[in-house]
């Protein structure tokens, strides 16, 4: 029964960490986090920018998390690696698939295409606004349609 409850966990922390991304995406990377954010729609300079900060803040708490459950294997520890997970599929997602930081996989599956084609409207304005689709794995029903 354990192992069903710490899946849930990591389960629902993923879906969590999907929902924060956007508020925070919407709400503080475009308003007064913008200043680092806008590192991330502008033209790289190098393999880091700025807004890598975000990422490794997050990894931060995701293993801290970990530590600190770790010996019991608590609660926190699985949230941990929910958060941990979630990172790893938005590096896949975000950051090889979309931005190209390494070489980049195709695809034609329509989900993949969707989610490439709301993100590249989300970078179509190098400015704070207008701006829309702040998700990375929930994206509108307009951007698979086309």
């Amino acid at each position: 029964m354990q192992v069903i409850i710490n899946i849930a966990i990591v389960l629902l922390t993923i879906s969590i960490m999907e929902l924060a991304s956007w508020a925070m995406h919407k709400y503080f990377f475009h308003g007064p986090l913008w200043f680092i954010h806008k590192t991330h729609h502008q033209q790289r300079h190098g393999w880091f920018e700025l807004n890598d900060l975000f990422s490794i803040g997050f990894a931060v708490l995701a293993l801290w998390l970990m530590w600190v459950g770790h010996v019991s294997l608590d609660y926190r520890f699985w949230i941990g690696a929910g958060i941990s997970t979630y990172g790893t599929i938005y590096f896949i997602f975000h950051d090889w698939f979309i931005h190209n930081r390494f070489k980049a996989f195709k695809s034609n599956n329509r989900y993949l295409s969707a989610i490439r084609r709301a993100h590249k409207i989300h970078h179509k304005s190098t400015e704070k606004n207008p701006s829309e689709e702040f998700g990375l794995l929930v994206v509108g029903k307009k951007w698979f349609k086309q």
